[in-house]
C-alpha cells in the first residue's frame, strides 16, 4: 500500500502547512539574524511578492479554476477561501476569520493574539520591527489575479502589535 493511500488529506494538508510555517519562520529568524530587521521585511516581502504567481496559478489549477470566472465576487471569494484553507494548516485556517458583509467587499479578522507570524515575531523579539508578510501575501495573490483592491487599514507593521487587534477590510473593484 502506497503510503499516500494510508494517510488522510487533511494530515497532509497540516504536514505540509506546518512544514512551511517553520521554514518561512526559521527563515526569518536566520535573515533577522545575519542582516537585521529591516532587511529581513524587505526580504520577506519581495520574496512573497515573486512567489504569488505561483502560487496563484497552482491554486487555480488545483481548483479547476479559470480566469475568466473572477468577474463574479462570490466566485472569487470561494476561491480565495479554498486556496487559504489549502495553504495553511488547520490550527492556523481556525484562527482567522473572512466573512463577505456585502458585496464587494472582504472581512478578515484574526482571533485575539492567534496569528502565527504575530507569535513568531514575539517569540523572535522583533515584532516591534516587524511589518506583516500575511496580509501582504493576500494582496499580492489579488495581484496576481490582476484584480484591483484596497486594503484598509493600510497595513506598515503588525496590526495585532500595534491596536491589539488584525482585522480590517479588503474592497474587490470587479469589472462589469
Amino acid at each position: 500500500m502506497d503510503v499516500l493511500d494510508r494517510i488522510d488529506k487533511s494530515e497532509i494538508r497540516n504536514l505540509l502547512g506546518k512544514g512551511w510555517l517553520t521554514h518561512d519562520g526559521m527563515w526569518f529568524y536566520h535573515t533577522c539574524q545575519e542582516f537585521g530587521i529591516e532587511r529581513a521585511n524587505a526580504l520577506n516581502k519581495a520574496a512573497i511578492k515573486s512567489m504569488a504567481p505561483f502560487e496563484i496559478d497552482r491554486m487555480k489549477r488545483i481548483l479547476g479554476i479559470v480566469q475568466l470566472e473572477f468577474e463574479n465576487f462570490d466566485k472569487l471569494f470561494k476561491f480565495m477561501l479554498a486556496a487559504l484553507e489549502l495553504t495553511l494548516p488547520d490550527s492556523v485556517f481556525r484562527k482567522i476569520h473572512f466573512s463577505s458583509p456585502s458585496r464587494d467587499l472582504i472581512h478578515w479578522n484574526w482571533e485575539s493574539g492567534q496569528c502565527f507570524a504575530y507569535k513568531g515575531m514575539q517569540q523572535m523579539g522583533v515584532i516591534d520591527g516587524y511589518r506583516c508578510g500575511v496580509m501582504y501575501r493576500i494582496e499580492c495573490w489579488f495581484e496576481a489575479l490582476g484584480i484591483r483592491y484596497s486594503m484598509h487599514p493600510r497595513i506598515k507593521g503588525c496590526l495585532m502589535h500595534e491596536k491589539g487587534v488584525c482585522e480590517g477590510e479588503i474592497r474587490v473593484f470587479l469589472n462589469g
